[in-house]
C-alpha cells in the first residue's frame, strides 16, 4: 500500500488483460461502436449507485446496509489493481478498525452505572458496526484509487450536489408532512430475530420526520429526516452536502448552473431552521468564520466582501420572516442540555474505568438525568435507561473503544487536515472544511453511517486533489527547467 501523498512517477505502461480498456490496442471504427453500445458498467458504478439511488436505499430500509453491500464489487476491484493507495494518516485508521473489532471481548461486562448487559442484541450491533465500519473504509480506498477518467472530481461534486439536493426535498417533505411514515419492504424479508432488535426495527420504520417536544408551550415539533434515519443526522449531512454543493454549483458553476446553485441554497434555508438543530446552526458559522479566515490569509478581499454580505443578507432575512422567532425560541429552549451532560459524563466514566477497550458498544443508563431510581417503566416508556454513547461519535467511541479508539478517529481526521492544509484551490478549501465539521459534529452527533461516509469520500477527495496539484507543480518545474534552452538558441542563431 502507498500513501496518497507524496506524488510518485507514474509507472511505464504495462500490457493489460483482455477487457482492461485503459491500455487495449487499437479497434477498428466497427469494433469501437459497438464497444460503445456495450452493456458493461463503468468502473465507477458502485459509487453512482450509492448516491444516485440513496433515495431507494432508504425507502427500502437498507441505509445501515446497502454500504456493506457495494464495498463488496469495490473490493474486488480494490484486490484486482493490486497496489493499493491509502491516505495520509491511515495508520490511525487501522488502529480504530482493530479496536472495533477487539472491543467485542467486552460486550459481556457491565460498564459503571449501567444495566448488565443481555440477550444476543449486543453481538447483532457490534457485528453491524464492525461491518460498517470495514465497509466505509473500502469505499474511502475505493474512490481514492479510481483515476479521474474513471471517476473525475468534477463528477464527484455533482454526486455530492444531488445528494445535497434531495436532502434540502427531504427537508421540506419532513416538514410539510411529518405523519408520513411506512414499513420497509425489507422488514418481511429479516429474519424476526434481526428484525425485532430495537436497532433494526428502528431502520425498518421509516419515517420522514421525528415529532419531538422541543419548543415550550409546543405539545410536539415536527424536525425534518429524510432521506436519513434521523433528524440529526440530516442536519449534520446537510452541513456537509451543502459545501460540497456550493462548490460544485455556485463555485465552479457557471450560467444557469451557477443560478440554480443559488436557488437551491436559499430554499435550503427553510428546512435548515425548521429543523431546529442547533448544531447545525453553530456548523454553518464556524464554516462560514473559517471561509472567511481562509480568503482573509489569502488576501480575496471581493469575494470575502461578498461572502460577508450574502451572509448578513440571509441573516437578516431569516431574523425578520417567521423562522426569526422559531430560531430563538429553540435557541432559549435546550431540554436536551441536562440529557447530553449525563450521557457525556457517563461515556467519560466508562472510559476511565475501560480506557484501552471500551464496552464494544453503547450502554443503557441505570435510571435518568434526573434520579437513578427513574427508569422505564410500564406507565412510562420514555422514561430514563437513556443510551451511553447515544449522544455524539466522541461518546460513542469512548463507550465502545475506550480512548484508545476515540483518539485514533480524532487523530484520523486532524491528521488530513493538516496535510492538505496547503491545498488552497474550492475543493482544498471545502474538504477541510468537512474535516472540521467532523471534528466538531462528533460533540453533538453520531457518524455512521451516511455522516462518516460523506467525511471519508472528501477525505479520498482531497487526497486525488492534492495528487493533481503536485502533478501539475512538477510539470511546471519540469517547463521552467527546459524553457530556457530553446530560448538560448534561437538568440546565437539571431546573432
Amino acid at each position: 500500500m502507498t500513501t496518497a501523498a507524496p506524488l510518485r512517477p507514474n509507472p511505464r505502461p504495462q500490457p493489460a488483460r483482455a477487457g482492461r480498456y485503459s491500455a487495449d490496442p487499437p479497434q477498428s471504427p466497427l469494433a469501437g461502436e459497438a464497444r460503445r453500445w456495450s452493456m458493461r458498467l463503468p468502473v465507477s458504478w458502485p459509487v453512482t449507485a450509492l448516491f444516485v439511488l440513496y433515495p431507494l436505499w432508504w425507502a427500502l430500509g437498507l441505509p445501515s446496509f446497502i454500504f456493506a453491500i457495494l464495498a463488496v464489487p469495490m473490493a474486488f476491484q480494490l484486490y484486482r489493481r493490486g497496489n493499493v493507495r491509502v491516505p495520509p494518516g491511515f495508520g490511525f485508521w487501522l488502529i480504530l478498525l482493530a479496536w472495533v473489532v477487539l472491543s467485542g471481548l467486552m460486550l459481556g461486562i457491565t460498564a459503571p452505572n449501567t444495566l448488565a448487559p443481555s440477550g444476543s442484541g449486543r453481538y447483532i450491533g457490534w457485528g453491524i458496526r464492525v461491518m460498517n465500519y470495514t465497509a466505509l473504509t473500502v469505499t474511502m480506498l475505493y474512490v481514492l484509487n479510481l483515476s479521474e477518467r474513471e471517476l473525475p472530481r468534477k463528477r464527484l461534486l455533482k454526486l455530492f450536489g444531488f445528494m445535497a439536493v434531495i436532502t434540502v426535498v427531504g427537508g421540506y417533505v419532513g416538514a410539510l408532512f411529518p405523519q408520513l411514515k411506512f414499513v420497509a419492504p425489507l422488514n418481511y424479508i429479516l429474519p424476526s430475530a434481526i428484525a425485532k432488535e430495537p436497532f433494526v426495527n428502528r431502520l425498518m420504520h421509516v419515517e420522514v420526520a421525528q415529532v419531538q417536544e422541543v419548543l415550550a408551550g409546543e405539545a410536539s415539533s415536527p424536525r425534518p429526516a429524510a432521506p436519513f434515519e434521523y433528524t440529526n443526522t440530516w442536519g449534520e449531512n446537510m452541513a456537509i452536502l451543502l459545501i460540497w454543493f456550493i462548490v460544485g454549483w455556485v463555485i465552479l458553476g457557471r450560467g444557469p448552473r451557477r443560478l440554480t446553485g443559488y436557488l437551491v441554497v436559499a430554499a435550503a434555508i427553510f428546512p435548515i431552521v425548521y429543523s431546529l438543530n442547533r448544531g447545525l446552526w453553530i456548523g454553518l458559522v464556524v464554516g462560514a468564520v473559517y471561509v472567511a479566515l481562509r480568503l482573509a490569509l489569502r488576501g480575496r478581499v471581493v469575494v470575502l466582501v461578498g461572502l460577508a454580505l450574502a451572509t448578513g443578507l440571509i441573516g437578516v432575512a431569516v431574523l425578520a420572516s417567521p423562522l426569526g422567532n422559531l430560531l430563538n425560541e429553540r435557541m432559549a429552549n435546550g431540554h436536551s442540555d441536562d440529557i447530553r451532560t449525563t450521557l457525556s459524563n457517563g461515556a467519560v466514566e466508562a472510559a476511565n474505568h475501560s480506557p484501552v477497550l471500551g464496552y464494544g458498544g453503547n450502554r443503557a443508563l441505570i435510571g435518568s438525568n434526573r434520579s437513578i431510581a427513574i427508569g422505564k417503566s410500564a406507565d412510562c416508556k420514555q422514561c430514563g435507561n437513556r443510551e451511553l454513547g447515544s449522544n455524539g461519535q466522541l461518546w460513542n467511541m469512548l463507550t465502545g473503544q475506550g480512548w484508545v479508539g476515540a483518539f485514533c478517529y480524532s487523530a484520523f481526521f486532524l491528521w488530513c487536515l493538516w496535510r492538505f492544509r496547503h491545498d488552497h484551490t474550492p475543493i482544498g478549501i471545502a474538504g477541510s472544511l468537512v474535516l472540521i465539521l467532523m471534528l466538531f459534529f462528533q460533540f453533538l452527533y453520531g457518524a455512521l453511517n451516511t455522516t462518516l461516509a460523506y467525511g471519508l469520500i472528501s477525505v479520498a477527495l482531497l487526497a486525488r486533489n492534492d495528487i493533481q496539484l503536485r502533478a501539475l507543480r512538477r510539470e511546471a518545474r519540469l517547463a521552467a527547467v527546459q524553457t530556457p534552452i530553446p530560448h538560448a538558441l534561437s538568440e546565437r542563431r539571431s546573432r
